[in-house]
């Protein structure tokens, strides 16, 4: 979203990098919960720890429930990358800051880290096997399914950044449009369903690489 000043913009930073400048806010924001968190666990967890445990834990048996056991070896990637697109897109509700995942460069590397990972499990469980995932199921189909099949891979990262820049871009414009029409009461009601959108594009994101790690990592049928 563009305010009328940002705080990139106040510490020199142009339109070329600003986004780079919110990247680190969110990294400094996730670090600094997680070193508060490290100091202060309880057996019995309230406050802060009682807060990261719910979504954590509730993250983790979605997680289980949906792909099985084995979905507890991948979980940790799949939560980093929740927690960190969920602050960025937090980020454009905050006066005088922007959501890094307002700009199709900070979705592109994150969709192509997603692309890359999952292929990596898959080739790393099932080694040149991996290849069948991509034939089809029928052996006499190959040469029409691997092309199609190819093709449908190497279409999920630009299906991944497109969706989440398209979604907070667009947010950010209405609710900017909002504040210039009436400051105070037309964005003060919106900026709790523009809330619960961003948690929502974090949670989208977060579900389809679960599921395409999930292709990965069961047989080919």
């Amino acid at each position: 979203m563009d305010h009328p000043v940002l705080l990139s913009t106040l510490l020199g930073f142009d339109e070329s990098n600003r986004h780079v400048f919110f990247t680190w806010c969110a990294m400094i924001i996730l670090f600094t919960v997680g070193f508060l968190l490290r100091g202060k666990m309880q057996m019995v967890p309230k406050g802060l720890q009682n807060f990261m445990e719910v979504i954590i834990g509730g993250l983790e048996e979605f997680t289980v429930n949906t792909i099985g056991e084995k979905g507890r070896t991948i979980f940790p990637i799949l939560c980093v990358l929740f927690l960190f697109i969920l602050v960025q897109n937090l980020l454009g509700l905050v006066p005088f800051f922007d959501s890094p995942t307002a700009n199709i460069n900070t979705n592109a590397a994150m969709a192509l880290f997603v692309f890359l990972y999952y292929n990596y499990v898959g080739l790393r469980r099932w080694g040149p096997g991996y290849i069948k995932h991509f034939m089809g199921p029928v052996k006499a189909m190959t040469p029409l399914m691997l092309p199609i099949e190819l093709v449908s891979h190497l279409a999920r990262p630009l299906s991944l950044t497109l969706r989440l820049f398209g979604n907070i871009r667009g947010e950010e414009i209405v609710l900017l449009l909002f504040f210039t029409l009436a400051p105070i009461i037309a964005t003060f009601p919106i900026y709790f369903m523009f809330f619960g959108i961003k948690c929502l594009q974090a949670f989208i994101f977060y579900m389809l690489a679960m599921i395409y790690l999930q292709g990965a990592m069961e047989p080919a049928h």
